[in-house]
């Protein structure tokens, strides 16, 4: 019989609460459904919450999955035997960010990284000076809103790419999101304020493959040596919203009932270029050790052929029930998903004595 450790519980944010939410504060329904498209990982992990609790009962724990406006539940759980494990973050659009700061008020053991930096990710400018501060390779950026700059972006002989600010960084919402003026990427601004009512970041273009590396400590003593880091090739050079839709949640379930779903194609870095997948590597020691990334994240890259890396963005975060998650988790740690969870959540949550 496995040792009684507690209770694991999953707080998140649903994308149908959200959407409402944000219709409800004029946002046009289509525009809200793309936007609560970034909490489809709610919508798609619910369906292995039985199988999720099966592995936890296994290793000793209990597993109770709280929807966001109900985290007041926390108060009536024992700190020292609750871990808390906060699925989807935001503070602008979203909401879960509210949940590591409540497990914190309560004395709640956490797993993931510290509650500040659940803010600092979703503000892609101010997130790209710090990593800039730490002497990452993060693309320089200005910042512009409803088509003025706040600050002006740096020059680039490639062009420069527009993405929202607080959405998600490594997409762009059109397939013109790449462009060659400073002055299409101000109308690309008023385009996207008119419709998320966000400002954009404004990068210099990079060429490259694109990258995910993903991290979930299912062992106490996991380190950097356990990233995953795979190419993410879908064909495109970066993703649009519509790309995004066609991937996850309801609207990615209909995407692939209507047969308009391929999976990209995940490919490890380190079997086709060895020398970026160390670079990469030191990168997130950089983040774990510098920035205080830890327990569960993932890190978003381009990487060119010659081997020079560029870091896109970190998340804390990941799409858990994802393709490339769960890749991981079956190539780094020979789990399922809801075994791995299982397994991360034990490692932090100690034997009741």
């Amino acid at each position: 019989m496995a040792e009684q450790r507690g209770e694991l519980l999953l707080v998140y944010e649903p994308e149908a609460a959200c959407q409402a939410r944000l219709v409800a504060d004029g946002y046009p329904p289509q525009r809200a459904l793309e936007i609560t498209s970034y909490l489809a990982q709610s919508t798609d992990l619910a369906l292995e919450f039985a199988e999720i609790a099966d592995e936890c009962s296994k290793l000793g724990m209990a597993f109770t999955p709280v929807e966001l406006d109900q985290a007041a539940a926390l108060a009536r759980r024992d700190p020292a035997h609750t871990l808390v494990w906060t699925l989807t973050d935001g503070i602008a659009y979203f909401r879960g960010g509210a949940a590591p700061a409540l497990a914190r008020l309560g004395g709640f053991r956490t797993i993931g990284s510290d509650d500040t930096l659940f803010a600092l990710c979703q503000d892609k400018f101010r997130s790209g000076a710090v990593l800039s501060a730490l002497g990452l390779p993060s693309p320089e950026c200005g910042l512009a809103l409803n088509g003025k700059w706040i600050a002006p972006p740096p020059p680039s002989r490639a062009g420069w790419f527009v993405k929202p600010n607080r959405l998600g960084s490594k997409i762009g919402i059109w397939p013109d999101s790449r462009c060659a003026e400073p002055d299409y990427a101000l109308e690309l601004s008023r385009r996207v304020f008119n419709g998320y009512r966000d400002a954009v970041v404004v990068q210099p273009y990079v060429a490259g493959r694109n990258v995910r590396a993903s991290f979930l400590a299912a062992q106490p003593d996991a380190g950097v040596d356990r990233l995953g880091i795979f190419f993410v090739d879908s064909g495109s050079d970066f993703q649009t919203m519509e790309d995004s839709l066609a991937l996850y949640g309801e609207t990615g379930a209909a995407a692939k009932a209507g047969g308009r779903y391929t999976e990209p194609t995940l490919v490890a870095v380190c079997e086709a270029q060895p020398a970026a997948a160390e670079r990469i590597r030191q990168i997130a020691a950089v983040l774990m050790n510098g920035l205080g990334l830890k327990d569960v994240f993932s890190a978003d890259f381009r990487v060119e052929g010659d081997d020079t890396v560029h870091l896109i963005e970190f998340e804390v975060c990941p799409g858990l029930p994802c393709f490339d998650f769960r890749a991981y988790c079956r190539a780094e740690w020979g789990l399922s998903l809801a075994a791995a969870i299982a397994a991360a959540a034990a490692a932090r949550l100690p034997p009741k004595t």
